[in-house]
Formats: C-alpha cells, sequence, structure tokens
C-alpha cells in the first residue's frame, strides 16, 4: 500500500461552504464528530504556489518484476570516501586552529545551510514564500557554497521524492534502509522510474527563475570558488591561519558536516520519531536533525504539509531557518508566507496521527 493512503474507512464525511472556506465534517467510528475547516486545502494552496508536484501521487503503482541491478558510480564512492577522511582528519586540527577559524567555519556552515533549507527547499522546491531579487541572489550564493547540485537539479529531485515518497521513483528511497537513504543512494545509478517521473514534472517555474539558471550555467566554477577557495582563503588572508586547517577545517569538515546534517533528513527524521500528524507516512519530528539542519527535522509536518513555509507548527524552535525568512520578511526581503491553520493542524492531528501530541 502507498505510504500517504489514509484509513478513510474509519470516517464519513459530509461538507458545506462557507464564507471561510470549506468546513468538512468527519464521523469517527466511535461517533465522535471531528470538524476540519479546510482554510488551505492542496488545491488553493496549488493554485497559488503555481505548481502541484510536490504533493503525494497515490495513484502511482510500483513495477511488478524484480528490481533492476545496482550500478555503482564508482567516481561518487571514491570521491566521497576521500571527502570523509580528509573531515576525520580535519578534527585532528580543530585543537591547533584559531578562534577566528572555527568562528568562520561555523558562519559558512550556517550560511551554507541557508542555501539549501531557505533557498532549494523551502524557496524554489515548495514555493512556500516569496523573495526579492536579493535575496535569491544571496541564496544562490549560499546554495553554491553548500554544493548540493544545483538549484534546478535539487529541486527536481526533491519534488520527485516528496511526489513518490517511499517508492521506487524516491530518488533516496527509505525503504532500502538507512544507508541507502543517506548517502548510498549517491553511489548508485538512478532507478529507472526516479529518472522517468522527474523528466515528467513541470518545472516551468524554475526554468522562468533567470537567477538559477544563471547558477546552473556555471555551476561548477561557482562551486570552486565558493565552497572551497573562498572558505579557505580567508582565514589564512586575514588573520594569518595555517593554509592547511584554512583547507581542512572551514572547507572540508564543514562541507561534510554541511552534507550529513542533510541527509539525515531522508535517513533518521524518515525512521526514528513521532508521527503526531500522520502516521500513515513514514517520515517523523526529530528535534535532532531538526538542530543539525537548522529546522528540518519536523518531517512528519513537513510531509503532510509540504506547502508551510516553516515546515513546523512550533515556528523558531529548533529552526533557525524560519527565523531567518522572518527576518527577511521584516527587511521588506520577503513576503507571502503559506502557513497551515491551527485548526486545520489539530483536525489533521486527530484524524490521522499516532496520538503523541497529546503528551506534547
Amino acid at each position: 500500500m502507498p505510504a500517504h493512503l489514509l484509513q478513510e474507512e474509519e470516517f464519513s464525511s459530509t461538507s458545506s461552504t462557507t464564507a471561510g472556506g470549506t468546513v468538512t465534517s468527519r464521523v469517527t467510528s466511535n461517533g465522535n464528530a471531528v470538524t476540519e475547516k479546510d482554510l488551505l486545502n492542496h488545491e488553493d494552496l496549488a493554485a497559488d504556489r503555481g505548481m502541484v508536484d510536490d504533493i503525494f501521487d497515490e495513484t502511482y503503482r510500483e513495477k511488478e518484476g524484480p528490481k533492476p541491478p545496482l550500478r555503482y558510480v564508482w567516481r561518487n564512492i571514491i570521491l566521497m570516501s576521500l571527502l570523509h577522511l580528509g573531515a576525520l582528519f580535519a578534527l585532528t586540527l580543530i585543537p591547533s586552529a584559531k578562534i577566528q577559524t572555527l568562528a568562520w567555519a561555523l558562519l559558512c556552515f550556517v550560511v551554507s545551510a541557508l542555501g539549501i533549507t531557505a533557498g532549494s527547499h523551502r524557496l524554489w522546491s515548495h514555493r512556500s514564500y516569496k523573495a526579492t531579487l536579493p535575496l535569491r541572489i544571496f541564496l544562490t550564493i549560499a546554495n553554491s557554497m553548500a554544493f548540493q547540485n544545483d538549484i534546478y537539479e535539487w529541486v527536481r529531485d526533491h519534488r520527485v521524492h516528496h511526489k513518490f515518497s517511499e517508492t521506487d521513483a524516491d530518488p533516496h528511497n527509505a525503504m532500502r534502509g538507512f544507508f541507502f537513504s543517506h548517502i548510498g543512494w549517491l553511489l548508485v545509478r538512478k532507478h529507472p522510474d526516479v529518472i522517468e517521473k522527474g523528466q515528467k514534472l513541470d518545472l516551468s517555474d524554475i526554468k522562468a527563475d533567470k537567477v538559477v539558471m544563471f547558477q546552473r550555467r556555471y555551476y561548477k566554477p561557482s562551486v570552486v570558488l565558493l565552497c572551497f577557495t573562498l572558505p579557505s582563503v580567508v582565514p589564512w588572508y586575514f588573520w594569518d591561519e595555517s593554509i592547511i586547517i584554512s583547507f581542512f577545517i572551514p572547507a572540508i569538515l564543514r562541507y561534510t558536516l554541511g552534507l550529513n546534517c542533510t541527509w539525515l533528513v531522508n535517513s533518521a527524521a524518515h525512521m526514528f520519531g513521532n508521527r503526531p500528524y500522520d502516521q500513515n507516512i513514514n517520515p517523523r519530528e526529530n528535534p535532532l536533525v531538526s538542530l543539525g539542519a537548522i529546522g528540518e527535522g519536523f518531517h512528519n509536518y513537513h510531509h503532510t504539509f509540504p506547502y508551510d513555509y516553516s515546515t513546523s507548527e512550533f515556528g523558531w524552535r529548533f529552526n533557525l531557518t524560519t527565523a531567518f525568512i522572518d527576518l527577511m520578511c521584516l527587511l521588506g526581503l520577503a513576503s507571502d508566507r503559506k502557513k497551515v491553520s491551527k485548526e486545520v493542524i489539530l483536525a489533521r492531528k486527530l484524524r490521522t496521527g499516532d496520538g503523541s501530541h497529546k503528551s506534547g
């Protein structure tokens, strides 16, 4: 059974339209009425955002028969192995590093993380808020510093992940185990269904963004400059840090930690934690992942309401990205934040949650 199918046999539904939107009354099997005011339903938000490709497709069925054989990408295996060995070496250099270097590495980590969380994820993948040109340029620079594929490719894979979550068409299908969903998916060729479904997505909104397409055109040199050169040169030039420490801590170690914090959203946040919003899907609420991924660990909420700009109902709690977007709105650089109403959230908890919200 697809991961997102709801157990609707437990409910009977009636609907009526009011000035405030559609009110849906569901009667549970024990006779208690649950009323959900759909102030923000999929159709309304999809029309507002101009896309629906992050909404789970319940019509998809995996192909019958044997799975295609794994085809290893040895270049990626070698490069990822060397990168993590370099990060381990960088850990031994931390006691010798200047405090300014460690602070600079932390700043690079946060900025590059925002390029993923506030940029390629919440802005471009889900259209959950709008950003002005200066903010889009900043997020694009930060995204190149993160070096997790260009924005266009990141958005394509992420929308496929949401639309076909935990199926063969999901690039990092968590049903294939922790290692695969964490890093293994980057070490093998994609499943044919991932490629097929990715090619069918409507990415016209991304293609129309000149900033995104400029980054795609010059992605490789931007990564060399922003992910490795700039983080290394600043400590060496401005406070005379050794070039070895300057390269291995702010560049290699910071980059490796950034990758793994993002990957934990795909792995740990799909396996460990509670499911207060929808117990019928794999993604979980994982506060530890949120700490490392600056707000992306509230994953049961996010897969239930992918259009919410905060990816959580708790505002700034363990969610630096939400605080950043709110600050950008205060400065006039962002606007039109999409947010799910408390009424809809509570109704969804009562309807499909695992009951863990009662103890929270």
